[in-house]
């Protein structure tokens, strides 16, 4: 795939689902420990998202790094927006910060944890 091809899969997915989580493995079988814990996280708010995984598309892989300009997997966007990555996305689940964001952009989460 050109470059411009994965920045329009990219931009596709993000637009067309309220949460995505670019990710190494599957949200049933993660690949790696950081992918893992926002999967768990996002599990115990009972947010649905979709996950991409960066294993089976090295151009994705890159592609996404590039697009976001963040060096690192996993990778969660919100209504189109980069939320950040494991660290970021567990320091906000722990302060409450994480429920408001999804609250406010209209995502639904089950449980306010």
């Amino acid at each position: 795939m050109s470059d411009n091809q994965v920045a329009e899969r990219i931009e596709s997915d993000i637009k067309s689902n309220d949460v995505v989580l670019y990710m190494k493995g599957t949200p049933v079988f993660p690949q790696c420990g950081f992918s893992a814990a926002v999967v768990q996280v996002l599990s115990h708010m009972g947010v649905k998202f979709k996950g991409v995984n960066v294993l089976e598309d090295p151009s994705i892989r890159q592609g996404i790094k590039e697009f976001s300009n963040w060096p690192t997997i996993p990778q969660l966007y919100v209504k189109g927006e980069f939320v950040g990555g494991c660290d970021i996305v567990r320091e906000m689940f722990q302060s409450g910060e994480l429920q408001d964001l999804l609250k406010a952009k209209g995502v639904q989460v089950s449980q306010a944890a």
